[in-house]
């Protein structure tokens, strides 16, 4: 009868062995907490480093909740922008043009051989004259709702240019966490100029909170930009994929892509600022960089990430 009960006194002990070590194995952070139980940002660090793990390429993300509550996966600053940074483009014109107190609807006359005609331009599609004459407001929205290359070069050619942007930007978020150095148009000359206009996923996301909760421009130039981020029609199958539909849900966004000579995804961003009806906000940016598949994929590893978090802050 003693050696039946040792022996299943053993099994109970090597039973009970690996039960606790199949918990550490699922969820190591709960062994860090005093009372067992995982917090918020551990259970998205956790699934949101599960996803990127398995990706073909480096992925890194940010997210801020109601602007104080921070995850980060693989938070380096090395991750291009792509036309991301048109958002940093946007609040530089208009803080310049609050300080020389000029107008939005300030018109700019462009000549149409200027334009490349090989890039990106919905403006350059819709505006067949030979001289093009549109206020400032228009060039702008051209750029943040549907990416605009043409017109985001002309800007920074004529009115705020990639130096003094990136100085600007660097009074609103670390200085460490991003630079800014080349156009569009020089991008696209020399695709390996890309990478020097690169981002953390956290830098990208603090400007995004800052630009819905702060004041970083005036009223009317900062509620002109964020009006128009919320009409984005590029990449919504990225970030915005899981939350089309769902009743009560606003996404203001702001996506960035682009290839390499070699053909391989350099970037395939997206940056939100999102609203739930349940009081919740905040703010989620993914980068992808160098992935080894089609975009198609890359958006599906994007909308995946935000189905996540959506899921995990309803």
């Amino acid at each position: 009868m003693k050696k039946i009960q040792k022996k299943h006194i053993t099994v109970l002990c090597m039973v009970l062995v690996c039960a606790v070590a199949l918990i550490l194995l699922l969820f190591p952070q709960s062994a860090k907490n005093g009372d067992g139980n995982m917090s918020l940002t551990d259970v998205l660090t956790d699934s949101i480093f599960r996803i990127v793990s398995t990706c073909p390429g480096e992925i890194g993300v940010a997210v801020i909740i109601n602007s104080t509550d921070t995850v980060t996966v693989n938070n380096k600053s090395v991750y291009p922008m792509m036309s991301v940074f048109k958002v940093h483009q946007a609040l530089a014109i208009c803080n310049k043009f609050d300080q020389d107190g000029l107008s939005l609807d300030t018109l700019l006359t462009i000549q149409r051989e200027q334009l490349a005609p090989m890039t990106w331009s919905p403006m350059m599609k819709e505006h067949l004259e030979p001289s093009i004459t549109l206020p400032i407001r228009d060039l702008l929205r051209y750029t943040l709702i549907q990416s605009d290359n043409n017109a985001s070069n002309i800007m920074f050619e004529r009115l705020v240019n990639i130096a003094e942007t990136d100085s600007f930007i660097a009074t609103l978020i670390p200085r460490s966490s991003f630079q800014i150095a080349y156009t569009e148009s020089e991008m696209a000359s020399d695709h390996v100029k890309a990478y020097s206009n690169y981002t953390s996923p956290l830098g990208a996301a603090i400007l995004m909170d800052r630009l819905f909760t702060d004041t970083l421009v005036s009223r009317e130039k900062q509620d002109f930009i964020m009006k128009s981020l919320g009409e984005c029609t590029t990449g919504k199958d990225r970030i915005a994929a899981p939350l089309l539909g769902k009743e009560g849900v606003f996404i203001a966004h702001k996506t960035g892509s682009g290839y390499t000579d070699n053909g391989v995804l350099a970037a395939h961003n997206d940056v939100a600022y999102i609203c739930l009806p349940n009081g919740v906000r905040y703010t989620l940016a993914v980068f992808v960089k160098d992935f080894k598949g089609n975009e198609s994929r890359a958006s599906q590893v994007v909308a995946h990430i935000s189905a996540t978090v959506y899921s995990l802050l309803t």
